[in-house]
């Protein structure tokens, strides 16, 4: 069954480490057959939630004017998110981090949906990046019936590509392949 993919990027760096990760996803998923969408958060403006309560208390829309309301349809729509992120200091960026708390105002449409997670990082230990994906359980928790299906460590990667040469570059493409 064909199936529409929202892959979340949120490394700055074009073609940095968890971007790569992210082609490498999407190729196999093409190559799979489904719709793939690829967001590269750095590119869209999303300002900080303010807190003020409009989508909660006051049930109305979001006042905020950015690119968020496209994002989060998108996710809506997506069967499949895949949220990509470079590690900073132990935890997800800040780009990231900016676009989970902006879900506040539509996170209970988000329902149903497979979540695939990658990360990368300049430590050598994959274990420094296990508080990142508890971060993105956070997230998925708060909606209705995710589904966790895979995550790529992309761990001892500090150079721009560095990546390639790892095992996380060919798991990012099988894990695509296999959605």
């Amino acid at each position: 069954m064909k199936k529409k993919i929202l892959i979340l990027s949120a490394s700055p760096r074009i073609h940095g480490n968890s971007d790569l990760l992210c082609d490498q996803f999407a190729k196999g998923a093409n190559e799979a057959g489904h719709e793939i969408e690829t967001i590269h958060v750095h590119t869209k403006k999303i300002h900080y939630c303010t807190g003020c309560g409009t989508c909660v208390e006051g049930g109305k829309k979001c006042p905020q004017k950015d690119d968020m309301p496209t994002i989060l349809e998108k996710m809506i729509q997506a069967d499949v998110i895949v949220m990509a992120t470079p590690v900073y200091f132990y935890t997800m960026n800040g780009q990231m981090k900016t676009l989970i708390d902006r879900c506040c105002s539509r996170y209970r449409e988000i329902k149903g949906k497979e979540f695939y997670f990658i990360a990368t990082a300049a430590d050598g230990n994959k274990n420094s990046i296990d508080r990142t994906i508890e971060e993105f359980r956070g997230f998925t928790e708060c909606l209705d019936r995710p589904i966790e299906k895979g995550i790529v460590y992309g761990f001892g990667v500090w150079e721009k590509g560095a990546v390639i040469t790892t095992k996380a570059y060919a798991e990012a493409y099988a894990l695509g392949k296999s959605v």
